[in-house]
């Protein structure tokens, strides 16, 4: 079945040394299931750049597609310049 709503996700480039893939890592805030305090927890992911426009520090946002390789199933959506620089 064809996933007709898919989910988007925001996060900073780590890595854009491959050709045409970019790795995304996105920080999400959960509340432990005991104690109640709040902790971040990332995920990595390598999405799709067809123009090897993105850069490390950019802050973009990524979509779920079909699978481009074994690990590649998101692609880029948009980005922002350096995120880090203004932290």
């Amino acid at each position: 079945m064809k996933n007709t709503n898919p989910r988007t996700l925001s996060g900073i480039v780590t890595s854009n040394k491959a050709d045409k893939t970019i790795t995304v890592k996105i920080e999400r805030k959960v509340k432990h299931p005991l104690y109640g305090k709040v902790m971040k927890r990332a995920t990595k992911v390598h999405a799709h750049d067809e123009l090897n426009s993105a850069s490390e520090g950019d802050f973009v946002t990524v979509k779920e597609c079909a699978p481009f390789s074994k690990t590649k199933t998101w692609i880029l959506v948009s980005e922002e310049e350096h995120k880090m620089g203004s932290e």
